[in-house]
């Protein structure tokens, strides 16, 4: 007489790659709507966007399309660098711009500052729980977080100073073309770090034996691409 199979446990690998995909792409689809928000309210972007949105408004471009192209570049740039992207690094570059793209067609405009104060809170939050998402699904790091840590291994500089000097840099040239920065993006600056630390506490996945891997933030959100046991600090987040 044959064995039934064993039926699937709650932390079984099926569950637990099913779970993760679901995050990766939610977490994914709802960082773009959080950008859009952030869009829409008008009182200023996270680094990256402020890029993205100056070369929008110089080439004619969606924010969505620009960002989804400066990803791949961005990706390109891995090749020396010796990164392997995983399928979070290659989903990254086409899922956030696309939503982004069909969050902007949908939301409206705001006008007043409460609504516009708001939609940035809302933004800022939502972020979070997007990174937290995303990241905790361990896909793999975005292609600009992709070229910080590799930068990091290459150059033997810390991730904090290396994440500094490339976001100091984005959002200066993103200025000087036209993208929004404000308090937004000060907000942004300082509320991201805690809030992804909670999120990616929150959303960790289950591994074999109902043991649960994080990846830990520290001060200011620098992304190191190292996973940790929850009982083990870490140096940083992963983000887009």
């Amino acid at each position: 007489m044959s064995t039934p199979p064993t039926p699937p446990t709650p932390f079984g690998p099926e569950r637990r790659l099913g779970r993760r995909l679901l995050q990766l792409y939610a977490g994914l689809a709802l960082y773009g709507f959080s950008s859009a928000l952030l869009v829409r309210s008008g009182l200023g972007l996270e680094p990256w966007n402020v890029l993205h949105q100056g070369l929008a408004e110089r080439t004619g471009l969606s924010m969505g399309l620009v960002l989804t192209i400066v990803g791949a570049a961005v990706l390109l740039l891995w090749l020396p660098l010796r990164q392997r992207p995983g399928l979070g690094t290659v989903s990254n570059v086409l899922v956030i711009g696309a939503a982004m793209d069909a969050a902007l067609w949908l939301l409206p405009g705001v006008h007043g500052l409460p609504a516009q104060a708001g939609w940035t809170v809302a933004g800022v939050v939502l972020n979070g729980v997007a990174t937290g998402l995303y990241i905790a699904a361990r896909f793999g790091p975005g292609p600009r977080d992709g070229l910080m840590t590799g930068l990091h291994r290459r150059t033997g500089r810390s991730v904090r100073l290396i994440r500094t000097v490339i976001e100091v840099s984005v959002v200066a040239t993103g200025f000087a073309l036209g993208g929004s920065v404000g308090v937004g993006t000060l907000l942004y600056a300082l509320a991201i770090g805690p809030l992804v630390q909670f999120f990616l506490r929150f959303f960790a996945v289950p591994e074999g034996g109902g043991a649960t891997t994080v990846v830990a933030a520290g001060a200011g959100g620098g992304e190191e691409g190292t996973s940790a046991r929850e009982r083990r600090p870490a140096g940083a987040i992963l983000r887009r």
